[in-house]
């Protein structure tokens, strides 16, 4: 189901995604998304009454745009391009500093702080992308050009892993390079015969 929002609902939505991705569920109030929209609190609860109803707006919208993303990556015929793409979106992403951070990886992080929904959600969109990735693996093992250790589930788990963890140590030691570094060593765990 689309989720659609007013324009000032979007923008606040923009803020709050922007908002999780640099500090998570705690790191932000509504002051904050005041300060920055322009737009008093009460304005604010008149299009999301909590903050937990504005977050799980935005994980719903952020999974929406993940699976609209990876339907366009399953044009990609070729197994291995197909995953070079989407470790390549993130790394341009957290280059250009567009989303540094995967805002369901920040918001699991907090997962026994945030409210049942969200964190339904969040289990939702990984769910939807290690299902993916498991699909990419499997087709790419079909032809030889990914080598499985495991079942292609447990790797596409162990690779979402390798992205996230990428994104933490590119954040931790303030060099976004770091994260294209880490996630082209666990790629090729998975293309080298062992």
């Amino acid at each position: 189901m689309e989720v659609e929002l007013s324009p000032k609902a979007a923008e606040i939505v923009a803020c709050a995604r922007m908002l999780l991705a640099t500090g998570g569920y705690n790191g932000f109030s509504y002051a904050d998304i005041s300060e920055r929209v322009g737009i008093s609190k009460p304005s604010i609860h008149h299009h999301f009454a909590s903050k937990a109803e504005l977050v799980h707006t935005v994980v719903k919208l952020y999974r929406q745009e993940t699976r609209a993303g990876l339907k366009a990556l399953d044009q990609i015929a070729d197994a291995p391009k197909r995953l070079q793409a989407y470790t390549g979106y993130w790394a341009v992403c957290i280059r250009d500093g567009t989303a540094s951070f995967c805002v369901c990886a920040m918001l699991a992080a907090e997962m026994t702080a945030i409210p049942a929904e969200v964190a339904d959600e969040v289990r939702g969109h990984f769910q939807d992308v290690s299902s993916w990735l498991a699909s990419v693996l499997k087709a790419g093992a079909a032809k030889k050009d990914f080598h499985l250790q495991a079942s292609a589930e447990s790797e596409a788990r162990a690779l979402l892993a390798t992205v996230h963890g990428a994104m933490l140590s590119a954040r931790a030691y303030g060099n976004p390079k770091l994260f294209a570094t880490i996630v082209q060593r666990g790629v090729e765990q998975l293309t080298s015969p062992r």
